[in-house]
């Protein structure tokens, strides 16, 4: 038999038949819930309420899947989301019904979105056909949060569920995070239809969340570190973001370039690494301040040059060739122009641009911010850590707190002179440390933010440091907290006074303290009374021995330090200053 018989003669193959996906009927409450389980969601933070009722009452069902946080108020529960975002690094989630509950979020997106923290917000919305009548509880939720969302869409038909929800975690995780919110009508809760599973989204056409690397940039940049004979790094949350920081670190030390941080960057790279040479910004240290104006090449990372890290813009290393590394190309000349901007992921690009820097060492320049060091702790730093009169400073709270922890803890800061004197004082030795609100500065963000985060990182102990004010903003979260058992450290610093506002008044309006005296509660009888126990410290006598019996608590405990009423916090850049025209007292 010849060869062509012998084809013409063969089996053919059978076709390959595709498994037919099986059907089964859901609800559209069910298909949100087994998207977030899809997801790998293990946390959902959230408050019921009428208009989001049906998914609520499917998650009964789905208990042993999805562990929901009633939290006190919906801003409590996204605040938490966010904690538990930057803590874990996964997308945090938060439910929320409509109107007032929907609205409650907007804060929360506002701080994610400026912070780029990865969230999915549902909330509930009345039935379809009442949109636009002023119906009970219904508010445009898609136009209030266009603004401050990086997606939001209106579902109104249960069957886009499964579609919608995978494009949104897909969005708010991808490239540089940021916050999305799903608005899922009543009736599209209550709707069934066949569901056949649900399907990842990995690409969206028009959306392209990783820019391609130029390989020239990166060449451009490299040949500007290798002629630089005084170059500087500044860099920000975008090395955590982009889990870059072992490759941020290589480039730090194969290049020998001092670093310094952004307050979202603190704890990218250890504190106490003999590059690291500080914080940056309006109280950040005073060589990274000064020396930004003397820089011959600026390396900035996965940081995005706002107003309160340059200063006067105008007066912004002028001086200095600017390279730029960011994932979103809309930050590249947005507030300072560059000399080479490198669009991309910066876990892609550091490692290309490391190999192509040369290894080196620049004592000479590395010596000058060690200088400016000296100067720093000599002027400020040793009596804040080390007071010589008899009122406590928060900074020498903090360093008890750090001998204690070793800088293994995740500090969780408010808004005020504490989130300065905690950046500027706190030690870490592992990245997603340090919590924040940076961007937005967002008063009564501690709390459900630490809650979240403990959430999301079970096995670290989590610390809430918090001012006076800003705690009575969340103080309600409290709750959260005695019904979930979550333990939380949780220290007040009280001067008294809204104390950064007061600074300000102090320096710029002649000491006219303009309703910045803020009484407050018996913090530790009201913690009491949600269960928490605590003490008040006044002397220093006192601190060491409450902060062991604070950190070795079993759950949550609640430690109110007495610190002095007008101490203020320095080194300072005025508003409307340069950087270099940083104020040590």
């Amino acid at each position: 038999m010849s060869t062509m018989e012998q084809v013409k003669t063969s089996k053919a193959p059978a076709p390959e038949v595709k498994p037919v996906k099986e059907t089964r009927e859901l609800s559209g409450s069910q298909a949100v819930l087994e998207a977030c389980i899809a997801e790998k969601v293990d946390t959902v933070f959230g408050y019921p309420g009428g208009a989001i009722m049906p998914i609520y009452d499917a998650l009964y069902d789905y208990n042993d899947q999805l562990k929901h946080i009633l939290v006190r108020h919906e801003q409590g529960g996204i605040h938490a989301a966010q904690g538990y975002a930057r803590s874990s690094g996964k997308v945090g989630v938060v439910f929320a019904t409509s109107g007032p509950g929907a609205t409650n979020l907007v804060t929360g997106l506002a701080d994610a979105m400026i912070d780029s923290t990865p969230l999915v917000a549902i909330t509930g919305q009345v039935f379809a056909h009442l949109l636009g009548t002023d119906a009970f509880q219904e508010t445009d939720v898609i136009n209030i949060t266009t603004p401050v969302t990086k997606w939001n869409y209106q579902v109104t038909d249960a069957t886009e569920i499964p579609s919608v929800l995978a494009k949104a975690f897909y969005i708010a995780k991808s490239g540089r995070p940021g916050p999305v919110l799903i608005d899922i009508t009543k009736n599209a809760q209550i709707q069934k239809f066949p569901y056949s599973g649900y399907t990842k989204c990995n690409h969206i056409r028009s959306y392209r969340p990783k820019p391609i690397v130029r390989k020239e940039y990166i060449e451009e940049a490299a040949k500007l570190i290798n002629e630089a004979q005084k170059p500087f790094v500044v860099f920000g949350q975008g090395v955590i973001l982009g889990k870059a920081e072992k490759e941020f670190r290589a480039f730090v030390e194969k290049s020998g370039i001092p670093a310094a941080w952004t307050i979202l960057g603190l704890s990218a790279l250890p504190t106490d690494h003999p590059l690291n040479v500080g914080m940056l910004g309006m109280h950040g240290n005073y060589g990274p301040n000064l020396l930004t104006n003397e820089c011959d090449v600026l390396i900035a990372v996965g940081m995005r040059f706002d107003d309160r890290v340059t200063g006067r813009l105008d007066k912004y290393a002028r001086q200095a060739k600017l390279i730029h590394l960011d994932i979103d190309p809309s930050e590249i000349d947005k507030n300072v122009k560059t000399t080479v901007g490198v669009w991309g992921d910066c876990k892609e690009t550091l490692p290309m641009l490391t190999k192509l820097v040369n290894a080196r060492v620049y004592p000479q320049w590395v010596d000058r911010f060690r200088e400016c060091d000296k100067e720093e702790i000599r002027e400020v730093i040793q009596e804040e850590l080390n007071p010589t009169t008899e009122i406590m400073t928060m900074g020498e709270v903090i360093r008890n707190m750090n001998e204690i922890t070793g800088g293994n803890a995740i500090i969780v800061t408010d808004v005020g002179q504490h989130q300065m004197v905690a950046c500027r004082y706190a030690k870490f030795n592992e990245s997603k440390s340090n919590i924040t609100s940076g961007g937005l500065g967002t008063m009564g963000f501690a709390l459900p933010a630490a809650i979240g985060a403990k959430f999301g990182a079970p096995d670290r102990t989590v610390i809430a440091i918090i001012g006076d004010g800003g705690v009575q903003m969340t103080i309600q979260e409290l709750g959260t907290i005695m019904q979930t058992g979550v333990d939380v450290k949780i220290m007040i610093l009280n001067n008294e006074f809204l104390g950064m506002v007061r600074q300000w008044q102090q320096l710029f309006n002649d000491k006219r303290y303009s309703f910045v005296d803020i009484a407050s509660p018996d913090f530790v009888m009201v913690a009491k009374g949600y269960g928490i126990e605590g003490q008040k410290v006044s002397k220093r006598e006192d601190l060491r021995p409450a902060l062991e019996t604070m950190l070795k608590s079993k759950g949550s405990y609640l430690l109110e330090v007495m610190v002095g009423k007008e101490n203020n916090v320095f080194p300072m850049v005025p508003q409307g200053c340069s950087v270099s025209e940083v104020r040590l007292k």
